[in-house]
């Protein structure tokens, strides 16, 4: 995965240089820089600990899934909705921690009012699917983070250049669940692609911010 991320920033400077003439300074990540000004910590928490283990259970959770993944999809859906819901005045610790209680609820009631062969059944048809679900997942994840340049959804050469490493990320987390079978690879995975970044970046933005 980070060969493709050299590959890929190596083939873009060439094209920029040759071909093009891209302002990718056009778009910045100003909601994120706006959070590691206020909290650091919240930032690291998000960074390294909500968005993977979030992220993977809305994308990867339903690649080649059991019933527990299938839960936990649902699960992050609704835990998406009630960080939404809740307002931004809330302390970040108490808004993560009202609304993870409530989702422990909900994935106890999802194992005790759903039959197990409705699982079953859904599971099946997933994994027959699972090639279409592992790209176009990878794509869906891609494509959310342009919400990280801007507030509405759009698109443009400069924004698909910023999301095409997510694209590659996303690629990898699917490959690394299929190959080992398990849905805490992807979450691990994510979260050291996340750290490096984090700790890259880190003390530079600081440094500047202060």
């Amino acid at each position: 995965m980070i060969l493709c991320y050299f590959l890929f920033f190596f083939v873009l400077q060439l094209l920029n240089n040759s071909i093009f003439n891209l302002d990718l300074q056009k778009y910045e990540q100003m909601e994120i820089l706006e959070i590691l000004k206020e909290s650091p910590l919240k930032f690291v928490f998000l960074a390294v600990v909500a968005a993977p283990i979030i992220e993977e259970s809305i994308f990867r959770s339903i690649l080649k899934p059991n019933t527990t993944s299938l839960k936990i999809f649902i699960c992050s859906i609704l835990y998406i909705t009630g960080i939404v819901l809740i307002p931004e005045e809330a302390h970040w610790t108490l808004k993560y921690l009202l609304v993870l209680g409530v989702i422990a609820l909900i994935y106890y009631a999802l194992g005790e009012l759903i039959s197990p062969s409705f699982y079953r059944i859904v599971c099946y048809w997933l994994h027959r699917y699972y090639f279409l679900i592992w790209i176009g997942g990878a794509i869906i994840f891609g494509l959310v983070h342009i919400f990280n340049y801007v507030e509405s959804f759009q698109i443009d050469l400069v924004l698909f250049i910023m999301i095409f490493p997510r694209i590659i990320a996303g690629y990898f987390f699917g490959k690394i669940k299929l190959e080992n079978k398990g849905f805490i690879w992807p979450i691990l995975m994510h979260s050291m692609n996340n750290s490096m970044v984090v700790l890259t970046a880190l003390p530079f933005t600081l440094s500047h911010l202060t």
